[in-house]
């Protein structure tokens, strides 16, 4: 088989799996095989790129980032729907539109809460999709959307341009798994599916959109050449036929059943892998919708029944204060249990010490609350008139819960944070950060290794790790001899890795790599960063005053003493390899711009660091030095009009030596 037979052959197995899991809920094969076939395709591309196809399953995982998001006129607008918030406004709809045909039948569909969207075929490809916008005019966000593994990227039997609308939506799984990784990276929580549905297909970088799980519901057809259809039920089943994921829906004609289903569709929800705001009412005849018309802003044959929000009372009868794995401490309310939108509710989120205080909320509080986004249960006020006697306000503590370290307020005043270097409820974490590629760089130490050893009581510190024994790690695998030798020599080799690493591996807040680096070549070694005075470390080139503040309360924190004596006993390396001394780097800024055969950027950026310079990825008046590779445009010239001065790569290595 010739290596184009064989990636057609791949593309057609990989697009069909693809169906099955996303569209049908229906695997067709294991995961670590659709992982195998998609790395032999990915090969096959590499080895031979004229194979490679706009439309291959390999382009999932995300294109380029973009600079923007150019603007598309919709070939049909995209109109958004007339509001009801009452079964009598849906029955007075229901009742007009009969009365002008007794013979209407209407098709009753939920109403996703999340982003709507265009997706436009052409000689069944995917050629482009577009956000709605204001219904004329959107933004061009096709990458993102090639990221939806639900998305066909191309239909057989199709009309020769389709356009067809759908709702891009985040499925309630794939929302608490990017909440729960915000919260691990200290980020701010999303506030509901909605939002971080449009946060992402709005992302630059499609490799961030592909993280993020999304997926569609396509519900119209807005355009399809020299097909003819009399019925929106019609359109739907051609939809799947295509292949296409496309919004569950019922054709009824009775108004007491159609008012049944819109309340069965809100009873259920739970039960939906989407969030829903409502359900959609619309006629089935096309036809019919043609006589019907539209009025400025909305059609004629259409509503949208909008679900009033469920609100409920309920006792606080604790407050408990959790330290998430960035040591963030997290209040919550642990609540009398109650009925809301179709689950039982026992805790509900506080936030933060602000949200308490604002609020004015205690233990034995009469609340009221509902679900944010229909999803996360929150607070909305206080019944003060049920609150009992001898109640006091609640206080985040000044200490952390889980290992007794100082707390301290973020810069922002928005959370508290624990300042345990070894607290055990950031210990995975932080062992993750210290073995990380940048900082010490352990391969082999995977976050599996590293919670069995949490859970064995192996390691309580990241400093642990260097006194772990060889039957020790043998203990973590069946026939571990082999893997626990390779692991423990890559522990070993760390123990020389450059006291920059350290110090971006210690985990002190502000401090990444750049600063490590930089910090290391300043003081020379780990002995002298301690030492080292608030005013000093303010001296140093991108070392501002916060920052400054946070290595110094850190290395007085005595967990972190700790930790850096264990360090130290296990002959971990203190000193730098090299010190700033070269005045024409010192405090200069480097452009680096063009192709670059002779070296990487990052390698570049790694020299010009070490040597006490900066890195910039814009020409101004303070650039020092412009380094410029083939095709290098619109930055040499800018370099040349303000006069500063340009190395070639040879130069540039020259000036290095």
């Amino acid at each position: 088989m010739s290596p184009k037979e064989r990636a057609e052959e791949l593309t057609k197995i990989l697009t069909e799996a693809n169906y099955r899991y996303y569209v049908l809920d229906d695997p067709s094969m294991p995961d670590f095989e659709y992982d195998r076939l998609l790395r032999e395709l990915e090969d096959l591309e590499k080895a031979h790129p004229e194979l490679l196809r706009p439309d291959s399953p390999t382009q999932r995982v995300g294109g380029q980032a973009v600079s923007g998001f150019e603007k598309v006129t919709h070939a049909v607008p995209l109109m958004s729907l007339q509001d009801v918030f009452s079964m009598e406004e849906l029955n007075e709809f229901l009742e007009k539109t009969l009365q002008a045909d007794p013979d209407t039948a209407f098709s009753v569909e939920p109403k996703i809460d999340g982003l709507s969207v265009a997706l436009e075929y052409v000689d069944g490809r995917f050629v482009r999709g577009a956000t709605r916008g204001d219904g004329a005019v959107g933004e061009d966000v096709t990458e993102n959307l090639k990221t939806i593994r639900s998305i066909p990227m191309t239909l057989e039997n199709a009309p020769s341009r389709l356009i067809v609308r759908g709702e891009v939506y985040m499925p309630k799984k794939s929302f608490d798994k990017l909440n729960a990784r915000q919260e691990e990276e200290g980020k701010p929580l999303f506030a509901n599916p909605r939002n971080a549905a449009a946060g992402s297909l709005r992302q630059l970088d499609p490799k961030i959109a592909a993280r993020r799980g999304l997926d569609i519901l396509i519900f119209n057809i807005q355009l399809a050449e020299s097909v003819e259809f009399r019925t929106h039920t019609e359109t739907l089943d051609f939809l799947k036929s295509l292949r296409f994921k496309v919004i569950p829906h019922r054709t009824l004609r009775q108004v007491g059943e159609i008012d049944q289903e819109v309340l069965s569709i809100n009873e259920n929800r739970d039960q939906l892998a989407c969030d829903i705001d409502g359900a959609v009412i619309k006629v089935d005849s096309l036809p019919q919708r043609e006589r019907l018309g539209s009025t400025a802003k909305f059609p004629r044959w259409a509503v949208a029944y909008k679900y009033p929000p469920e609100i409920k009372d309920t006792v606080v009868e604790d407050i408990v204060v959790q330290v998430g794995r960035t040591g963030v401490l997290t209040p919550k309310a642990v609540v009398r249990p109650v009925r809301l939108a179709g689950t039982t509710v026992t805790n509900a989120t506080l936030h933060n010490q602000d949200f308490i205080s604002e609020r004015d909320i205690r233990i034995g509080d009469t609340v009221r609350i509902r679900k944010a986004g229909e999803i996360i249960p929150e607070i909305l006020e206080v019944d003060f008139s049920k609150r009992p006697a001898g109640s006091v306000p609640f206080r985040l503590p000044d200490v952390c819960p889980v290992c007794g370290a100082k707390v301290e307020r973020d810069e922002d005043g928005a959370f508290m944070r624990c300042t345990g270097a070894e607290c055990p409820a950031q210990l995975s974490r932080n062992i993750a950060h210290f073995v990380s590629r940048d900082a010490m760089d352990i391969d082999g130490l995977g976050s599996a290794i590293v919670d069995i050893l949490i859970e064995k009581g192996m390691v309580k510190s990241p400093a642990d790790i260097y006194y772990l024994t060889l039957e020790e790690l043998k203990s973590l695998w069946q026939k571990g001899e082999t893997a626990a030798k390779k692991l423990l020599a890559a522990i070993e080799a760390s123990k020389q890795q450059d006291v920059s690493r350290l110090i971006y591996a210690l985990g002190i807040r502000q401090v990444g790599v750049k600063a490590g680096k930089i910090l290391a070549a300043t003081f020379g070694s780990l002995d002298g960063l301690m030492n080292a005075s608030t005013e000093e470390l303010t001296a140093v080139p991108d070392i501002g005053e916060i920052t400054a503040r946070n290595i110094s309360d850190w290395f007085s924190q005595p967990q972190s003493r700790h930790m850096v004596e264990r360090l130290r006993e296990a002959g971990v390396n203190f000193e730098s390899k090299r010190i700033i001394s070269d005045a024409r780097f010192a405090g200069k800024t480097f452009v680096l711009t063009g192709a670059l055969s002779r070296f990487t950027r990052e390698e570049a950026t790694e020299k010009i660091e070490l040597l006490g310079g900066k890195v910039s990825g814009s020409v101004s008046k303070k650039t020092g030095f412009v380094v410029v590779g083939e095709n290098a445009g619109s930055k040499e010239r800018k370099a040349r009009e303000l006069g500063i001065p340009t190395l070639t790569e040879d130069e540039f290595l020259e000036m290095i030596r």
